[in-house]
């Protein structure tokens, strides 16, 4: 909390000799310094000085704030420019690391007890005025009090390098691994979380085996499996991208990030080096752009417990003699309702159900009819070669259209169906494993 308490504005001239005190209270921010004074204390500490001393207190100022770096500080910084201003003339505070702990804020005060503008700095127990050796006195006392802190911030250094070396990486324990409840801070030993150990472990057999990718994973961990972590929370897609880049899993940590400094860790890990590369080189692969695979019938469906449109994927099975077969499954996007059920549908049942549904959809005729006529076109004239001219030839006036479609899908290529079914009019939507037609999804619901 930054505050600024004003108490009786005055403007001092430089011949008087009364000196007008403002009252300045800090604590910092920093942990290193939760011993000192909290700021009611120095300000009740310092006004009974003030009392007993007879001091005149123009003002009171504090601040919560570090005085580690210069200029950093609002109200301090606000205090030297109304000293000179000639608000005040004087300073009091519980101790000289209140005012600065940095080289920049101590050339300010001093420099303004040069100009006369700053003519005295009372704390507790000592006085500092406009004289060589208090001056130098009170630059020693503020460098000292740097010196304390930069010693401060080389021991805790020192002190995350020893806990590295003895395989403790600072910072919180991966998901995956549990904290010993009790035993010496910092030195608390580390084990393998039965339950989310495995679940981590099949991540990343399934980006370095199956090339999943890190949206395959949440919607695998988030909407199948309903993974938690340690407080209860599904895992965000960059928790999932900062897992699966985690050496600490194999057993290796760097730190601090980026200093090129390697380390054991103490604790046995989930998985192996090799699994980590490979996986890494999978997620590294740039893949091609969400949704631009063609798959033939994606973007016709919709989901019909949600809403959401209807994708597809890809799924491998290895067989032990070694060969592997490709299925491709139709599911919700799941992106509306992140509850939704809907179970996946490979794509020859889709297929079959689509061609059952040919009579009762409606396409843009003008569209089908133009494929069509070029089909019995390039019919004809095969047969024509063929034959050597001596043949039947079919119109395409009395050629069905549905008929063609069912054709096509059983058929034709996929470029073939999806420009076919690029003419449909006639919404389709998924629902229990099923296609129907809106309006038949609608009477079902009815």
């Amino acid at each position: 909390m930054n505050q600024v308490a004003t108490g009786y504005p005055s403007t001092i001239s430089s011949e008087t000799g009364r000196l007008e005190y403002c009252l300045y209270a800090r604590k910092s921010t920093e942990s290193d310094e939760l011993q000192a004074l909290s700021i009611d204390s120095q300000i009740k500490e310092m006004k009974e000085v003030g009392m007993g001393k007879g001091l005149d207190i123009v003002e009171v100022r504090q601040e919560s704030h570090s005085a580690k770096d210069s200029g950093q500080r609002p109200v301090f910084n606000k205090m030297i420019e109304d000293i000179r201003k000639g608000m005040f003339n004087a300073i009091l505070c519980w101790a000289p690391d209140r005012l600065s702990r940095n080289t920049g804020d101590l050339g300010a005060i001093v420099d303004l007890m040069d100009q006369g503008l700053l003519r005295e700095i009372r704390t507790n127990g000592q006085i500092f005025t406009n004289s060589p050796n208090e001056k130098f006195l009170l630059m020693i006392l503020c460098s000292q009090a740097k010196l304390e802190n930069d010693n401060k911030g080389e021991n805790v250094k020192r002190g995350l390098r020893a806990k590295c070396e003895m395989g403790y990486r600072p910072g919180v324990t991966p998901i995956g691994y549990l904290n010993e409840p009790t035993g010496i801070k910092g030195q608390r030993r580390i084990f393998i979380d039965p339950d989310r150990a495995p679940v981590i472990k099949k991540m990343f057999e399934k980006v370095a085996y199956e090339m999943k990718s890190g949206r395959d994973l949440y919607r695998w961990l988030n909407y199948e499996i309903n993974f938690k972590n340690r407080v209860g929370k599904g895992l965000a897609l960059s928790t999932i991208f900062r897992v699966l880049t985690n050496t600490y899993y194999y057993g290796e940590f760097e730190y601090p990030v980026g200093s090129g400094k390697w380390y054991k860790s103490n604790c046995d890990p989930i998985i192996s080096k090799e699994l980590f590369e490979k996986a890494r080189t999978n997620l590294s692969t740039a893949p091609k752009k969400y949704g631009t695979k063609d798959f033939q019938f994606t973007k016709l469906i919709t989901c019909g417990s949600c809403g959401c449109g209807v994708i597809a994927e890809e799924k491998f099975k290895r067989y032990k003699n070694g060969t592997v077969t490709k299925y491709v499954y139709y599911h919700c996007m799941k992106v509306m309702g992140k509850g939704c059920k809907e179970l996946y549908i490979r794509e020859d049942e889709l297929l079959e159900q689509l061609i059952g549904l040919m009579d009762k959809i409606d396409f843009n005729r003008k569209g089908t009819f133009e494929k069509l006529k070029q089909e019995v076109e390039r019919f004809n004239k095969f047969s024509e070669i063929m034959s050597g001219g001596d043949t039947k030839k079919i119109s395409s006036k009395r050629a069905d259209i549905k008929s063609y479609a069912k054709y096509v899908l059983r058929e034709g290529k996929p470029e073939e169906k999806r420009e076919l079914l690029s003419n449909l009019q006639t919404k389709l939507i998924l629902k229990d494993k099923t296609i129907s037609t809106e309006d038949d999804h609608e009477k079902g619901k009815e």
